[in-house]
Protein backbone atom coordinates (compact mmCIF):
# COMPACT_ATOMS: atom_id res chain seq x y z
CA UNK A 1 0.00 0.00 0.00
CA UNK A 2 1.44 3.37 -0.93
CA UNK A 3 1.51 6.38 1.35
CA UNK A 4 -1.42 7.90 -0.57
CA UNK A 5 -3.70 4.89 -0.16
CA UNK A 6 -6.22 4.90 2.64
CA UNK A 7 -7.50 1.86 4.53
CA UNK A 8 -10.88 2.39 2.80
CA UNK A 9 -9.18 2.15 -0.59
CA UNK A 10 -7.56 -1.11 0.48
CA UNK A 11 -10.88 -2.51 1.70
CA UNK A 12 -12.47 -1.61 -1.64
CA UNK A 13 -9.66 -3.42 -3.46
CA UNK A 14 -9.99 -6.47 -1.20
CA UNK A 15 -13.76 -6.53 -1.74
CA UNK A 16 -13.22 -6.45 -5.52
CA UNK A 17 -10.59 -9.22 -5.42
CA UNK A 18 -12.28 -11.43 -2.80
CA UNK A 19 -14.29 -13.58 -5.24
CA UNK A 20 -11.11 -14.45 -7.15
CA UNK A 21 -8.91 -15.26 -4.17
CA UNK A 22 -10.47 -18.65 -3.52
CA UNK A 23 -11.83 -19.39 -6.98
CA UNK A 24 -8.33 -18.79 -8.37
CA UNK A 25 -7.02 -21.78 -6.40
CA UNK A 26 -8.16 -25.11 -7.87
CA UNK A 27 -7.14 -26.86 -4.63
CA UNK A 28 -9.29 -24.53 -2.51
CA UNK A 29 -12.20 -24.98 -4.93
CA UNK A 30 -11.86 -28.79 -4.84
CA UNK A 31 -12.01 -28.71 -1.04
CA UNK A 32 -15.02 -26.36 -1.05
CA UNK A 33 -13.21 -23.66 0.93
CA UNK A 34 -15.12 -20.39 1.18
CA UNK A 35 -14.01 -16.91 2.09
CA UNK A 36 -16.04 -15.52 4.98
CA UNK A 37 -14.33 -12.14 5.24
CA UNK A 38 -11.20 -10.31 4.18
CA UNK A 39 -10.05 -7.07 5.75
CA UNK A 40 -6.64 -5.37 5.90
CA UNK A 41 -4.44 -7.88 7.70
CA UNK A 42 -7.35 -10.20 8.61
CA UNK A 43 -8.92 -13.17 6.84
CA UNK A 44 -11.60 -15.72 7.76
CA UNK A 45 -12.32 -18.86 5.74
CA UNK A 46 -14.45 -21.96 6.18
CA UNK A 47 -14.00 -25.60 5.21
CA UNK A 48 -17.33 -27.40 4.91
CA UNK A 49 -17.91 -30.72 6.55
CA UNK A 50 -18.28 -33.27 3.78
CA UNK A 51 -18.14 -37.06 3.70
CA UNK A 52 -15.70 -36.66 0.78
CA UNK A 53 -13.23 -34.90 3.10
CA UNK A 54 -13.35 -37.40 5.96
CA UNK A 55 -10.02 -38.99 6.87
CA UNK A 56 -11.42 -41.83 8.99
CA UNK A 57 -14.80 -43.24 7.88
CA UNK A 58 -15.38 -44.93 11.25
CA UNK A 59 -15.12 -41.69 13.24
CA UNK A 60 -16.29 -39.25 10.54
CA UNK A 61 -13.45 -36.86 11.38
CA UNK A 62 -12.22 -34.47 8.68
CA UNK A 63 -8.83 -35.33 7.21
CA UNK A 64 -5.95 -33.32 8.70
CA UNK A 65 -4.92 -32.26 5.20
CA UNK A 66 -8.15 -30.27 4.90
CA UNK A 67 -7.25 -28.36 8.06
CA UNK A 68 -3.71 -27.81 6.75
CA UNK A 69 -4.95 -26.48 3.42
CA UNK A 70 -7.50 -24.25 5.15
CA UNK A 71 -4.90 -22.75 7.49
CA UNK A 72 -2.32 -22.26 4.73
CA UNK A 73 -4.85 -20.53 2.49
CA UNK A 74 -6.32 -18.26 5.18
CA UNK A 75 -2.82 -17.30 6.33
CA UNK A 76 -1.88 -16.50 2.73
CA UNK A 77 -4.91 -14.26 2.38
CA UNK A 78 -4.10 -12.43 5.61
CA UNK A 79 -0.53 -11.94 4.33
CA UNK A 80 -1.84 -10.77 0.93
CA UNK A 81 -4.06 -8.18 2.59
CA UNK A 82 -1.24 -7.28 5.00
CA UNK A 83 0.92 -6.51 1.95
CA UNK A 84 -1.78 -4.09 0.76
CA UNK A 85 -3.44 -6.41 -1.75
CA UNK A 86 -0.77 -5.83 -4.37
CA UNK A 87 1.47 -8.89 -4.31
CA UNK A 88 0.61 -12.56 -3.98
CA UNK A 89 2.97 -14.15 -1.47
CA UNK A 90 4.23 -17.72 -1.31
CA UNK A 91 4.36 -19.79 1.86
CA UNK A 92 7.86 -19.56 3.28
CA UNK A 93 7.22 -21.36 6.56
CA UNK A 94 4.11 -22.95 8.06
CA UNK A 95 3.94 -24.50 11.49
CA UNK A 96 0.74 -26.21 12.58
CA UNK A 97 -0.18 -27.45 16.02
CA UNK A 98 -3.10 -29.87 15.99
CA UNK A 99 -4.89 -29.75 19.32
CA UNK A 100 -7.81 -32.09 18.73
CA UNK A 101 -9.86 -33.59 15.91
CA UNK A 102 -12.63 -31.47 14.45
CA UNK A 103 -16.06 -32.67 15.55
CA UNK A 104 -17.76 -34.81 12.90
CA UNK A 105 -20.53 -33.01 11.04
CA UNK A 106 -19.26 -29.50 11.79
CA UNK A 107 -17.65 -27.02 9.41
CA UNK A 108 -14.21 -25.72 10.41
CA UNK A 109 -13.55 -21.98 10.42
CA UNK A 110 -10.07 -20.48 10.34
CA UNK A 111 -9.27 -16.93 11.41
CA UNK A 112 -5.90 -15.36 10.53
CA UNK A 113 -4.18 -12.10 11.38
CA UNK A 114 -1.11 -10.65 9.70
CA UNK A 115 1.05 -9.66 12.64
CA UNK A 116 3.61 -7.76 10.56
CA UNK A 117 4.49 -7.24 6.94
CA UNK A 118 7.74 -5.58 6.05
CA UNK A 119 9.55 -5.53 2.75
CA UNK A 120 8.94 -8.91 1.12
CA UNK A 121 8.00 -10.93 4.24
CA UNK A 122 4.80 -11.16 6.28
CA UNK A 123 4.21 -12.99 9.56
CA UNK A 124 0.80 -14.49 10.28
CA UNK A 125 -0.97 -16.34 13.10
CA UNK A 126 -4.22 -18.31 12.72
CA UNK A 127 -6.67 -20.47 14.63
CA UNK A 128 -8.98 -23.15 13.22
CA UNK A 129 -12.08 -24.14 15.21
CA UNK A 130 -15.40 -25.87 14.76
CA UNK A 131 -17.53 -23.34 16.58
CA UNK A 132 -15.59 -22.18 19.62
CA UNK A 133 -12.38 -20.25 18.94
CA UNK A 134 -11.40 -20.86 22.59
CA UNK A 135 -11.36 -24.62 21.88
CA UNK A 136 -9.19 -24.73 18.74
CA UNK A 137 -8.80 -27.67 16.40
CA UNK A 138 -5.41 -26.31 15.33
CA UNK A 139 -3.28 -23.18 15.33
CA UNK A 140 -0.74 -21.94 12.81
CA UNK A 141 2.25 -19.64 12.71
CA UNK A 142 3.40 -18.76 9.21
CA UNK A 143 5.74 -16.60 7.20
CA UNK A 144 5.01 -15.58 3.63
CA UNK A 145 7.30 -13.98 1.09
CA UNK A 146 6.80 -12.21 -2.21
CA UNK A 147 9.06 -14.02 -4.69
CA UNK A 148 9.70 -13.95 -8.41
CA UNK A 149 7.75 -17.21 -8.72
CA UNK A 150 4.77 -15.87 -6.75
CA UNK A 151 4.72 -12.71 -8.89
CA UNK A 152 4.85 -14.82 -12.08
CA UNK A 153 1.96 -16.98 -10.85
CA UNK A 154 -0.01 -13.84 -10.03
CA UNK A 155 0.62 -12.46 -13.52
CA UNK A 156 -0.49 -15.76 -15.12
CA UNK A 157 -3.69 -15.74 -13.05
CA UNK A 158 -4.47 -12.11 -13.95
CA UNK A 159 -3.90 -12.84 -17.65
CA UNK A 160 -6.08 -15.96 -17.52
CA UNK A 161 -8.87 -13.98 -15.85
CA UNK A 162 -8.58 -11.17 -18.41
CA UNK A 163 -8.72 -13.60 -21.32
CA UNK A 164 -11.50 -15.71 -19.82
CA UNK A 165 -9.33 -18.82 -19.74
CA UNK A 166 -9.55 -21.32 -16.90
CA UNK A 167 -6.94 -21.05 -14.19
Amino acid sequence: MSDTDTPGDLQTLLDELAPLLVDGSPHAVALGLTLVSLKPGLAVMRAPYSADLVGDPESGILHGGVITALLDHVCGLAAFSGFGGQDTPATLDLRLDYMRPAKPGLDVTAEAVCLKSHGLVAFVRATAHDGDINDPVATAQAAFMVTGASKAAQERAVEALRSGQPL
